[in-house]
């Protein structure tokens, strides 16, 4: 089936309300098709769209859907008897509406367990400062840890294991020297959220312009040029079993 005509929300809508009854006749050609299939069909439109203009936004778009139509339905989603994992990436804000939690820059719904998991060198076993971090400033955990594997070559770099710098923090005199990897990393996050998230820049790519940019004197080998694209890796790597599952 091409679904490359059929716009996300009437794929994601009819996986969500089956039993609901359309005046539309073209989601008749959906009424026995499986939840599977259809969000199988939403996903790959999605990445059918999307993927040309922005490819690391396009499972947030299907969520931005997801979302939209959760708020919609007048019926219990728990009637409609479908898993509840499905909606673990969807949540109401104190406004009733919702929003998305499953790769957002400022969700903190990631375990240590998940981080440790890949987490290696001096970062080994961290993942509880980057938890803790993560709900103290109110920024993804997953964020955090995605920028201190890329600083720092996942804890192996000198300044990782000299200086227990491990996000490439910087003082006028140089590289940051720290105490532990802990202090190191509450304050990456300290920096993050008031020098970056409250200043409006919410994207992995807003972050990197300012926190690695591309010429920088500091930067004579170029390497800011893999900043966005490597942390943004990372990130989806921790992210992409908890924005549907």
């Amino acid at each position: 089936m091409d679904v490359r005509s059929l716009p996300i929300n009437l794929l994601l809508n009819r996986v969500l309300a089956p039993n609901v009854q359309s005046s539309n006749p073209a989601t008749s050609i959906f009424a026995n098709s499986s939840f599977e299939s259809l969000l199988t069909e939403a996903l790959l439109k999605a990445s059918l769209s999307s993927a040309a203009l922005n490819p690391q936004n396009s499972s947030t778009n299907v969520m931005n859907s997801l979302a939209n139509i959760v708020s919609s339905l007048e019926s219990d989603v728990s009637s409609l008897g479908l898993k509840t994992t499905v909606f673990d990436g969807v949540a109401s804000t104190e406004n009733g509406a919702p929003s998305v939690h499953g790769n957002s820059l400022e969700s903190t719904n990631i375990s240590a367990a998940d981080l440790n998991s890949k987490l290696k060198g001096v970062l080994k076993n961290t993942g509880d400062f980057f938890v803790e971090a993560g709900k103290k400033y109110q920024i993804n955990p997953a964020l955090l840890a995605s920028i201190a594997i890329h600083e720092s070559g996942n804890g192996s770099s000198n300044a990782a294991k000299y200086k227990y710098n491990v996000a490439g923090m910087m003082s006028k005199n140089g590289l940051k020297t720290y105490d532990s990897i802990q202090d190191s990393i509450f304050d990456m996050s300290r920096n993050l959220r008031q020098n970056y998230l409250d200043k409006g820049k919410t994207t992995i790519a807003d972050i990197g312009a300012k926190y690695a940019p591309i010429g920088a004197a500091n930067d004579p080998t170029n390497l800011n040029n893999h900043w966005v694209n490597g942390v943004q890796r990372y990130f989806n790597t921790f992210t992409k079993t908890t924005d549907f599952a």
